[in-house]
């Protein structure tokens, strides 16, 4: 079996430097800002303890500004991550209980919507999560 591991998610955006201070005000590492040519400017940002990253920039995704949907990111606590998106003016969804988690879904200036998980005890591996 060959190693296959999602490293980077492209985020169709309408205007590059609002989605920059966006991801950087909710604390999302800024790991590479290049204007390569008139044409191609290339922007990853990666949450923090994430091994996948974001891009976005003029150039390089195919989608409608706030067409993306379905990426998940794991937390330890929905309802902390919650009150620290809307601290810092984030439209965010109440969170919702599940019995396979707790969810809290956010989207962007543009309307990308990100889902948070907060996984619950029973699940594999819980316990040994890195703090969040």
């Amino acid at each position: 079996m060959v190693d296959m591991r999602i490293e980077l998610v492209f985020v169709p955006v309408s205007d590059i430097d609002r989605a920059l201070d966006f991801y950087a005000g909710i604390g999302w590492n800024v790991d590479f800002d290049q204007t390569v040519s008139d044409e191609i400017r290339f922007i990853q940002m990666t949450p923090p303890s994430s091994a996948c990253s974001i891009a976005f920039g003029r150039g390089l995704a195919e989608g409608e500004p706030g067409s993306l949907r379905g990426v998940q990111l794991v937390v330890r606590d929905a309802a902390a991550s919650l009150e620290m998106l809307r601290s810092k003016g984030v439209d965010a969804d109440d969170v919702q209980e599940l019995p396979w988690g707790k969810f809290v879904t956010f989207r962007d200036p543009d309307g990308n919507a990100f889902t948070l998980q907060e996984l619950p005890e029973w699940s594999r591996g819980y316990a040994n999560r890195p703090e969040n």
